[in-house]
Parts: C-alpha cells; sequence; structure tokens
C-alpha cells in the first residue's frame, strides 16, 4: 500500500504547487526527504539536477524517480497519475474560467499576490540545499561552484543543461578525488 502514500504525497504537492515545478519542487522536497524520509538531501539533490539536465517537465521525473524507488511500478504509475492527471484536470477548468473572468481584478490579484510566496518557497529550498552543500564539500567549494555556475549561465548564456553536466563532471573528477 506504499503507492497511496506516494500517490496522496505527489498530489497534495502537486495540487499545492501553484506555478508549475518551482513552486511544487520546495513541496515535494518537504515531503520526500523531510517528512517522509524517502530520500535523503544528497539524494535530492542530485535527483533534481540530473532531472534538470534531462528535457521535460521537473515534477514529472521526481515522482517517477521516488515513486518508482519507494513502490516499484505501482509508485511510478501512482506518482506520475498523481503529478499529471490534476494539472491537466485544473489547466482545462481554469482555463475556461481564466477567459471568461480575464479582466477581473480579483483575477489579476491573485495572480500578483501568488509570486512572493512562491519566491520564498525557492529561497527556502537553495537555503537548504546550500547548507547540504557546505557540509558536504565545504564553504570555498560550494561558493566557487555557485560563482562559476552564476557566471557561466548569466554572463557567458550557457545553457542550464551544460552547466550542470559541467558540475557532474566535476564532481566526479575533481571532488571524488579530495573526498
Amino acid at each position: 500500500m506504499e503507492w497511496v502514500q506516494v500517490f496522496i504525497s505527489f498530489l497534495i504537492s502537486n495540487v499545492l504547487g501553484y506555478g508549475g515545478g518551482p513552486a511544487s519542487i520546495p513541496l515535494m522536497y518537504e515531503d520526500i526527504v523531510t517528512r517522509r524520509g524517502w530520500l535523503s538531501d544528497h539524494e535530492f539533490s542530485n535527483m533534481l539536477a540530473l532531472g534538470n539536465a534531462l528535457p521535460g517537465p521537473i515534477a514529472t521525473k521526481i515522482a517517477a524517480f521516488v515513486g518508482y524507488g519507494v513502490a516499484g511500478w505501482g509508485g511510478f504509475t501512482a506518482a506520475l497519475a498523481a503529478t499529471v492527471i490534476p494539472s491537466a484536470a485544473a489547466l482545462i477548468l481554469l482555463l475556461k474560467l481564466l477567459q471568461k473572468y480575464r479582466s477581473s481584478p480579483v483575477v489579476k490579484g491573485m495572480t500578483l499576490l501568488v509570486q512572493p510566496v512562491i519566491a520564498v518557497m525557492m529561497l527556502m529550498l537553495t537555503w537548504q540545499m546550500t547548507s547540504s552543500s557546505i557540509v558536504s564539500i565545504g564553504t570555498v567549494q560550494t561558493l566557487s561552484i555557485a560563482a562559476v555556475a552564476f557566471w557561466a549561465m548569466n554572463i557567458r548564456k550557457i545553457h542550464p543543461a551544460l552547466v550542470i553536466l559541467a558540475a557532474f563532471a566535476y564532481g566526479a573528477i575533481v571532488l571524488s578525488r579530495l573526498m
């Protein structure tokens, strides 16, 4: 019956994660790592990095990986269903409502007020992941990797997937020798 827990976990994360992957990832982290202990901080970080390097929505990749790891193919199916079906149904219903009330100040206000909440959730996730990284590889390595990644993506405009692959290579070649 673990697949039921998987279904409920991903259903809640994806229903409450207004705004897609960036909003649902901190909710998934809280449930997967903190509450249920299905993955460690390190495992979640690796899964998130690899998932971001692959094409497609991050939430479905997280669901597939965790669901299969927790409850096999049943968990895989339950996690994907809990991730995809609510979003698809909500999209159809909300687009119809939005079309009908698109000029309403209430609708405009709701969408504007959710943005700061998502930003705070992303900052909290960043803080937790940074703390975990500092404990694992040290402050200098963490800040150096973050600075190089920032430079590569924002200054040089290198695609994030390539930056993630470079970080994987750095970890495999350099950090594995230092640890």
